[in-house]
């Protein structure tokens, strides 16, 4: 499914817009200057009965509207249930009508070689399947977070594929596409996915508390 959402982020200003005296001679607003936003993305329903749907965190990180687009042309609206930006994984819901759910898989059992299916909405277009092979497991040092532990995969993903499905040649759910890898922005055979497993634990919190916590230690 696609995911289009509209949104507002605070501008970077110039340190001189803050001075008393610099002000005085300038109309500027007061407080913090915003401007509108317009992003696209994919999305997974894990729970039909529900409503439930799993996108990425980014996807959604400033979105004051979420507009669903189903595979059958069904536009319908959605709200935030929550999200984990560590995991980048997100949870939405929309109106529970005449949906199916993916079934799940089990990422622990991926071998390298395995063929994946990656379905999404690159550049918005619409849905589009791509396929390739997973080319390693548990990669980390992608972002910031020392946890990480992403399927790579050689399935074409590009921007608006994010938050959509990564799935085994059975149409099971292996993981969420998150992120690529490629000097231009666009696809370079190297892409990473959320393995479903993790997806999991994060959701089952989210739904508790709206939010994931982790142990730490010092």
């Amino acid at each position: 499914m696609s995911i289009a959402i509209k949104g507002r982020v605070a501008m970077e200003q110039n340190p001189l817009f803050n001075d008393p005296f610099f002000r005085q001679f300038f109309s500027i607003p007061q407080g913090p200057i915003e401007r509108e936003i317009q992003a696209a993305g994919s999305g997974v329903i894990i729970d039909a009965r529900e409503g439930l749907i799993v996108t990425n965190a980014h996807v959604v990180e400033h979105a004051e509207e979420i507009a669903v687009t189903l595979s059958n042309g069904r536009q319908l609206m959605a709200h935030k249930i929550g999200a984990d930006p560590r995991s980048d994984v997100a949870l939405i819901q929309i109106p529970a009508s005449g949906l199916s759910t993916i079934p799940m898989g089990d990422s622990d059992a991926l071998q390298v070689g395995d063929y994946v299916i990656a379905i999404g909405n690159p550049f918005g277009i619409g849905q589009t399947v791509t396929h390739g092979i997973v080319s390693a497991l548990h990669r980390t040092g992608v972002g910031d977070d020392s946890r990480e532990n992403f399927i790579q995969t050689d399935a074409a993903i590009n921007p608006g594929n994010s938050g959509g499905a990564l799935v085994d040649m059975k149409g099971a759910l292996v993981g969420i596409n998150t992120a690529i890898i490629g000097p231009s922005g666009g696809n370079v055979g190297i892409n990473f996915a959320i393995p479903v497993n993790t997806v999991r634990r994060v959701v089952d919190q989210l739904l508790r508390r709206n939010t994931a916590t982790r142990g730490h230690w010092q």
